[in-house]
């Protein structure tokens, strides 16, 4: 599997940025393809949602209680971020501490657990691949800016199977 971590920039600011991932040579990111599926919908829980990404990106950084933590393997930061508990709509994400959030894929929610939906586990797991291989890659061709607001490096990865 190839992809590239892709900057959203109008959702980034001096608090946090926010990344996206783009599979293959595709042009969307899996953010843009969440928003496209599920507009109609949620659009009310995709406004919101929008907007609480930028708040975190210009205002209060990736904090906590934007989150549901712990959805993914111990120590991999993945994360779940929604409109409200009480709302369907889940996104979900990378955290690397305030400073930095890699946005994948998501969609309502209407089961207890993510592995009884095959599209929500399907998101979730790709995320906890990713996280996995951005881990083995930092320090060498993919690293935290001094900041730590970016990451710095190659963008591209590649899962060598």
């Amino acid at each position: 599997m190839k992809c590239r971590l892709k900057k959203i920039t109008h959702l980034s600011g001096n608090k946090a940025t926010i990344y996206s991932v783009v599979i293959g040579d595709g042009d969307k990111s899996l953010y843009e393809l969440f928003l496209a599926e599920n507009f109609i919908l949620y659009k009310s829980e995709i406004i919101d949602i929008n907007k609480r990404l930028q708040i975190i990106g210009k205002q209060t950084g990736a904090r906590d209680i934007y989150f549901k933590l712990n959805e993914g393997s111990p120590g991999d930061g993945i994360v779940a971020l929604y409109d409200d508990q009480k709302k369907k709509l889940r996104l979900y994400c990378i955290k690397y501490g305030t400073q930095i959030v890699v946005i994948g894929g998501g969609g309502p929610k209407n089961v207890k657990s993510l592995q009884e939906d095959p599209k929500l586990k399907d998101e979730n797991y790709f995320l906890r691949w990713l996280s996995q291989q951005i881990t083995l890659r930092q320090n060498f061709d993919l690293r935290f800016s001094k900041d730590g607001l970016d990451f710095i490096g190659d963008l591209e990865i590649e899962d060598d199977k």
